[in-house]
């Protein structure tokens, strides 16, 4: 759970761990809107105007009101956004339909990640252009450098972050004044700019470019992505930091955002604005800023990776993705966790789009399709939630900023030929794994035999008073009590094997995100009782500690394992994840000394 601590130390945190890759967008953001547009006077305040509301509707509104105004106990993300909106809902139909866009949700989020750490450790190091011997520096070993950066990066995540992330925050404040006095330094010689404050200008610039303006809409959105990381991360910081945080974090974009478009008025034929701005207002400075950029999209792409291991995670505790093996890199923080299955997927990923785009402005037009397709995710499940609470004025506010994420969205199809295929390929990937994944599980538990537990006593209390019984005390990991499943009536009754105390444990995922309890139920009869643990679905689980806890010193633990036999292409699949991933009692960390796992052959 969120511990208390003071204001200024949780702000630094969360700019550490939260903001970094909105952080890093004014390093790619104008310089892409301005290939597509000329760099009037005129064209650059309307886009400055269309960035500075951009932030506001889509960050500020969406996410830290609206969206952070949700959850039970300060948790946030798409999965929560699922969790919260289920219990509201009448039909089957409707279940289908959530279920549905939270798997997108997750999905495009997983795409979407893959960029990140691609366009801002491309960008950051592309400013190397700018110094002085190192002008006709080849695109290729600029690419080179940047995977370099990348692959030390993912390599680093099996040791923990832990020691390291502590360093993020001070960094973040050093990145984020640095924007705000360098935005502020361009701001006096052109006062001009920040007329675009006033949404006028953004409207004007929309309906004199017609078409193409709102095309620009597409690059835009460059300056909001990472915008859904204030209420992903919330479980992690809680909200009162986040937003505190948020305020110093947009007061420094916008100051920015404004210096880098009157740099540009003057100097028109800047073709990399920050880079260019920073090197004219302080060119022995360049050089420090440099590394500060490259540090700072470092510390954006570690913020993604702990997102996607913790997004992950949520999928596994909510039974939608399978169960791949999870570490624990901290002794004292039980959510610094490692998937090693994602980390080298996303560093193949990263790999393969810096090579395949090369350039950041290249990569730039296959990014943000995946952002907006999250975004307008959130916005409908959350004007769903405030309408089924039946707050009318936060749906009617949620509709509108539905209505402008779904903008975004239309605009963003234009780059689907130009790259952003990318994001939706490579969000395909666990888009595929959670509907296979899903509904192989239904389809696995329908073709599995259970006995009704009326049946299964009458037969355990014949079978324990004529056994030999072996002493100690047996756990047998079931779901639902009420069906008892074939493994255990064969290891009882067709082998023979029955200890003088007996106990189903049954793990079950709770509604609420927080919370761990394990007790014991009433008793099914004599040497036959229920322990149930169950959990918050965001929370990271020690079993074994559960078990000591409730005074069970178990001698063995059984559990069952399914063989698969299918000729369905599909299900072959599936037999292969299942073979691939650990089994529960892996996840779940049972002590693996003492497990016996029963293998049931199973027809699909």
């Amino acid at each position: 759970m969120i511990e208390k601590e003071s204001p200024i130390k949780g702000i630094i945190k969360s700019l550490g761990l939260v903001f970094g890759d909105i952080g890093t967008s004014p390093i790619y953001t104008i310089t892409v809107i301005f290939l597509l547009t000329k760099p009037t006077e005129a064209n650059i305040i309307g886009v400055l105007s269309l960035i500075v509301w951009t932030l506001m509707i889509l960050v500020t509104i969406e996410y830290a009101w609206l969206a952070m105004s949700l959850g039970k106990k300060g948790e946030g993300g798409t999965i929560v956004l699922k969790e919260i909106l289920v219990p509201f809902l009448k039909s089957g139909r409707q279940l289908s339909i959530v279920t549905l866009l939270s798997f997108i949700g997750v999905s495009l989020l997983i795409g979407d990640g893959v960029i990140t750490p691609s366009i801002s450790i491309l960008s950051a190091v592309e400013g190397l252009l700018l110094i002085p011997g190192f002008e006709t520096t080849p695109q290729q070993s600029l690419v080179i450098i940047a995977a370099g950066i990348a692959i030390v990066l993912f390599a680093f995540q099996k040791k923990g972050t832990e020691k390291v992330a502590r360093a993020f925050g001070p960094l973040m404040v050093v990145w984020f004044a640095t924007l705000a006095v360098s935005g502020l330094a361009s701001i006096i010689h052109a006062p001009s700019v920040t007329k675009a404050v006033n949404p006028y200008y953004a409207f004007k610039f929309l309906h004199e470019n017609g078409m193409a303006g709102f095309f620009v809409l597409s690059e835009v959105i460059l300056c909001a992505t990472g915008g859904e990381a204030l209420y992903a991360d919330m479980g992690h910081l809680g909200r009162q930091p986040i937003i505190r945080a948020w305020y110093f974090v947009f007061a420094a974009l916008l100051l920015n955002y404004l210096g880098q478009g009157a740099f540009l008025i003057e100097h028109p034929e800047t073709k990399n604005v920050l880079f260019g701005m920073i090197f004219h207002q302080a060119r022995g400075l360049y050089i420090p800023f440099l590394i500060l950029s490259i540090t700072a999209t470092i510390i954006a792409s570690q913020a993604m990776i702990s997102g996607m291991f913790s997004i992950v995670y949520q999928g596994i505790a909510t039974r939608i993705m399978p169960m791949f093996k999870v570490d624990y890199t901290s002794a004292e923080l039980r959510t610094q966790i490692y998937i090693g299955t994602v980390n080298w997927f996303l560093l193949l990923s990263v790999l393969f789009i810096m090579s395949e785009f090369k350039e950041s402005s290249r990569l730039a037009a296959a990014y943000g399709l995946a952002v907006t397709g999250t975004m307008t995710l959130t916005g409908i499940m959350m004007t769903w939630i405030f309408f089924q609470k039946k707050n009318l004025g936060l749906t009617a506010v949620s509709v509108f900023v539905t209505i402008v994420d779904l903008a975004y969205l239309i605009a963003n199809f234009y780059k689907i030929p130009h790259g952003g295929y990318w994001s939706l390929i490579i969000g395909l990937v666990p888009f595929l794994t959670i509907m296979l994944y899903t509904r192989g599980q239904k389809r696995l538990y329908k073709m599995m035999k259970f006995m009704p537990i009326d049946e299964f006593l009458l037969k355990f209390n014949r079978v324990y008073a004529s056994t030999e019984k072996i002493k100690g005390t047996s756990l047998f990991l079931i779901r639902d009590v009420k069906q008892i499943p074939f493994y255990i009536t064969q290891t009882m009754f067709y082998h023979g094997i029955v200890y003088e105390n007996n106990i189903f444990v049954s793990i079950i995922k709770r509604d609420d995100p927080f919370g761990i309890t394990g007790y014991f139920k009433e008793d099914l009869t004599k040497n036959l009782r229920v322990f149930d643990i169950q959990f918050g679905y965001l929370e990271v689980v020690d079993v074994e500690e559960i078990l000591r806890e409730a005074g069970i010193e178990e001698k063995t633990i059984f559990y069952g394992i399914e063989d698969i036999v299918t000729k369905s292409p599909l299900w072959k699949i599936f037999s292969i994840f299942k073979r691939l991933t650990p089994p529960f009692v892996q996840f779940y960390k049972f002590p693996a000394h003492k497990l016996h796992g029963v293998i049931t052959r199973i027809e699909m």
